[in-house]
């Protein structure tokens, strides 16, 4: 492959794996932060970013998540409403017009929340868009023997036919080796191959560590790409870029990512736990459970009817605009010291998937805590 398709390649698989590249640009180009005072811990998007209009009163690190859920909603890049100069995007300029239209939708939404749902956020560019740049405002015709899905949320099942939260759970922890053998482990590390853009594989290690700690890197021709939580804060690294600290609601997906022991530990994940119809994953029925707690998006957990084990996890990130999901499917379980652990797992976001298959692990290696810590900030340059 020529060395531009390697870095266009490289630059494409690390946005599935974490944030856009552009998206990362963007915070790059973001003036630094002013000083916050000690009742305040994260400036206001009008603080932090050049012609911010409709997001004023929104904290800083929320501003890009939003963005990220817009590009979801309509299936775009960030070049269908922002400027391409010589130097990358231009964020803060209203050469567009979909820039403007971006605009007045979000105050739309807002009002329509407002006006008619007590202000909850039941009404999102997604409702309409549905992953394309123009809504079609005229239903489909009918096909023969189809008939439209119902929602989820219209779905009435019969409490009494399902299994209990705790039977699923207990089922899990008892297919995964128990808590014994479980709790025995205190860490872990993988190597393996990851894939997800044509037919290009790259190695990977994961590192991990009880109770929740967890460092991913992705080794690429222009260097490495570090997905980590170090048991307090998620934090991500690309080549030539400066490292991004997630933001409380991504570090909060990141730490479910993380738990080290989940067999053992998740039923803690939510407060309450409400058994619904599982649906027929990779040829397998499943058994559904969403968690709720006040406050928290939800988790969707599915598990395996026949052997009790996790298959799928869905956990979602809280934007300005509505909620991102992330999908974690599991499979390959194999024994390994007493414990069931999955061989493979493929993450899935709006637009992008990869897979991670894992080909060597060792267990209770010796790993210093230091290493899921964040590499130091470059220094800011000193102002006149």
């Amino acid at each position: 492959m020529p060395l531009a398709g390697k870095r266009m390649f490289a630059t494409s698989l690390v946005a599935m794996l974490s944030i856009a590249i552009a998206i990362v640009a963007a915070r790059a180009q973001a003036p630094p932060a002013p000083a916050q005072s000690a009742q305040t811990s994260t400036p206001l998007a009008e603080q932090q970013y050049k012609n911010i209009k409709v997001l004023k009163g929104v904290p800083a690190d929320q501003v890009i998540p939003a963005m990220e859920f817009i590009t979801a909603s309509l299936g775009v890049e960030c070049e269908f409403c922002h400027v391409r100069k010589e130097r990358g995007l231009a964020f803060d300029k209203d050469d567009k017009k979909p820039k403007e239209i971006a605009r007045k939708m979000i105050v739309m939404a807002i009002a329509i929340n407002k006006d008619n749902f007590d202000g909850k956020r039941e009404v999102t560019c997604y409702s309409c868009h549905r992953g394309a740049a123009h809504p079609v405002g005229t239903p489909l015709v009918a096909v023969e023997g189809e008939k439209p899905p119902m929602p989820d949320s219209e779905k009435k099942p019969d409490a009494s036919a399902l299994p209990a939260a705790d039977q699923l759970f207990e089922k899990y922890l008892r297919a995964s080796g128990g808590a014994d053998a479980i709790s025995k482990i205190t860490s872990r590390v993988q190597k393996g191959t990851i894939s997800g853009f044509g037919d290009q594989h790259f190695g990977i290690d994961v590192v991990a560590k009880a109770p929740d700690k967890r460092l991913s890197t992705m080794h690429m021709p222009g260097g490495e790409s570090t997905t980590a939580y170090d048991g307090k804060s998620g934090w991500l690294s690309f080549p030539g870029r400066p490292v991004h600290m997630m933001n409380a609601a991504e570090s909060a997906g990141a730490r479910i990512d993380a738990d080290f022991h989940l067999p053992v530990d998740v039923k803690s994940l939510r407060d309450n736990w409400k058994p619904m119809p599982g649906e027929t994953i990779d040829g397998h029925q499943t058994n559904l459970l969403v968690g709720q707690t006040e406050g928290q998006p939800p988790v969707r957990l599915y598990f395996d009817a026949q052997t009790g084990l996790l298959v799928r996890l869905i956990r979602y990130t809280e934007t300005p605009l509505g909620r991102l999901p992330t999908q974690v499917d599991y499979t390959d379980y194999r024994d390994a010291d007493g414990a069931k652990i999955p061989y493979q797992w493929s993450i899935s976001r709006p637009g992008n998937r990869f897979t991670i298959q894992v080909e060597q692990l060792q267990q209770n290696a010796l790993v210093d805590d230091s290493k899921f810590t964040p590499p130091p900030q470059p220094a800011q340059p000193a102002h006149p």
